[in-house]
């Protein structure tokens, strides 16, 4: 009597490790976070709608870390990620703007909350495109094109912060709320650089100064939110300039290295 080796069934896998899994269950938060933000937006709880936003903007920037600390990543991981930006930093505040403010338009405010979330997917889906794509110069140099969907949602939300931190009913008003929409929805889509992590360093002798200063900025974003967030919505608008000069200076510098080496 011969024994007969347990069948193999072709096609089922060991399965996938607690590391693979966990940098796309944040993901996956983040997107139910995006999604929570329109369903208080339908209810006109703008602050808890905005604060889905918030999270899900916390949890967008800390997934990709998780991946590379546990080497979790994958390119279903990195699909999810964009799908989840679409959703969480494209639709969700286009659906909160215009709840909150476009919809006074007469006729048009829909089309603007349409084309603020139209360029939030044009601009992921150009950088799924070019995620391959090993010469980036603005991507080297530590640069991003154009202002990524965190912070294009940040920006486009900036006269909900207003709003909240001064109560002027002004910046509701959607003549100067759909413009506002419209630049930001140019700039994730514009080949304008814009600061990346990559470009901040700390110098040794203000680490210390840093970390307390991230501490009480974290403090505050506690006990006054609005302001806070304002203000940190209007730095980043402040960096763009300056990046564009910074980056310009880098060109500049790269094209006189390459003179000289011919």
């Amino acid at each position: 009597m011969s024994l007969r080796r347990p069948t193999r069934f072709v096609g089922r896998g060991r399965g996938i490790t607690l590391r693979q899994v966990a940098p796309n269950a944040v993901t996956a938060m983040a997107l139910c976070f995006g999604l929570t933000g329109m369903r208080y937006a339908m209810s006109m709880e703008w602050e808890r709608a905005v604060v889905a936003v918030v999270l899900a903007a916390v949890l967008d920037g800390i997934d990709g870390r998780i991946a590379r600390m546990l080497h979790g990543e994958s390119r279903f991981g990195a699909e999810l990620d964009s799908l989840s930006d679409v959703i969480a930093f494209g639709v969700s505040p286009a659906i909160i703007l215009y709840l909150w403010s476009l919809q006074a338009m007469p006729r048009f405010g829909w089309i603007g909350a349409l084309g603020f979330a139209l360029c939030c997917a044009l601009r992921l889906a150009r950088f799924n495109a070019q995620i391959d794509v090993a010469d980036q110069p603005l991507k080297l140099a530590g640069f991003n094109m154009g202002v990524p969907a965190p912070g294009g949602a940040g920006l486009a939300l900036l006269p909900i912060f207003f709003w909240f931190s001064t109560g002027w009913d002004m910046a509701r008003d959607w003549r100067l709320v759909l413009p506002w929409t419209l630049v930001v929805a140019f700039l994730m889509v514009s080949d304008l650089p814009t600061m990346g992590w990559k470009r901040f360093r700390v110098p040794p002798s203000l680490r210390l100064f840093a970390i307390g200063a991230a501490g009480i900025i974290a403090a505050l974003l506690l006990t006054a939110p609005w302001p806070v967030l304002l203000a940190l919505a209007l730095v980043y608008l402040a960096l763009i300039p300056i990046a564009w000069v910074s980056y310009a200076r880098i060109r500049r510098q790269r094209a006189r290295v390459r003179d000289g080496a011919a």
